[in-house]
């Protein structure tokens, strides 16, 4: 008799976010956060470094936990959707291990039975571009593979939602590329993507909806095209024209 099958995590989204508050050693790093995030787009948190992007993207995964308001996925705590929130940091850490074992370890986490893990291991390496790699040491991978690699371990899980913090920080801009078009290809498989950056033309590339945070608050949330175009607020107008934002 064939094992029952796992019950299918919760819907998702929509996310909601209310008044979200956190503060560290006598500073707010956030004050009075609020949005709501449907399905369907690509979300990028935008704005300069120190805005709080992070943060709110380690509250949203429950890494972290508000001081003040909630987070909610369609009801749900965070802290009890793992594996469906997937979440790459900008740092990645890879395993002293080659990138197929990388990928094969995150698998075994989902109880994917070892049979099966180094199939889809390859596969998922196969729609990062990495599958020619799949037995170098991981640790010897270029800057851009190392980021395509962390993403592909994190999608590999079958994430509802994949969360990633600053996924092309200090790459260059063919490294960049390959990363983009891995994001746009995980969404296009109707993976929902929320990425942060403080870099314009890849939000300007990427984005279908604009957050945009400055000093730990949520100044602007509009889709991309109304916020490139008519920022309402005077941070949005000075990171846009690239003044230092206050």
């Amino acid at each position: 008799m064939p094992d029952p099958a796992p019950p299918s995590p919760p819907q998702l989204l929509p996310l909601r976010v209310e008044a979200v508050g956190f503060a560290r050693n006598g500073r707010t790093l956030l004050k009075a956060v609020d949005f709501r995030l449907e399905a369907g787009r690509i979300s990028v948190l935008l704005g300069p470094n120190g805005a709080g992007k992070s943060l709110l993207l380690r509250l949203l995964t429950g890494l972290l936990h508000p001081d003040s308001g909630r987070i909610e996925w369609n009801g749900h705590a965070p802290e009890k959707l793992r594996p469906a929130l997937g979440m790459v940091l900008q740092k990645p850490v890879m395993l002293r291990r080659s990138v197929r074992a990388n990928v094969e370890f995150a698998l075994a986490r989902t109880g994917l039975p070892a049979r099966a893990r180094r199939s889809s291991a390859e596969a998922a390496l196969d729609q990062g571009g990495l599958l020619a790699l799949a037995d170098q040491p991981a640790m010897q991978l270029s800057g851009g593979e190392t980021q395509r690699l962390a993403i592909v371990r994190a999608w590999a899980q079958q994430p509802r939602v994949l969360l990633l913090d600053e996924p092309c920080a200090n790459l260059d801009p063919h490294s960049t590329a390959g990363v983009e078009a891995l994001i746009r290809h995980i969404h296009a498989g109707k993976t929902r993507v929320i990425l942060s950056t403080h870099d314009l033309g890849q939000a300007r590339r990427l984005a279908d909806e604009v957050l945009f945070m400055a000093d730990g608050r949520l100044r602007e949330h509009a889709a991309a095209d109304i916020f490139f175009d008519r920022p309402a607020s005077k941070q949005a107008r000075d990171f846009l024209d690239g003044r230092l934002v206050l």
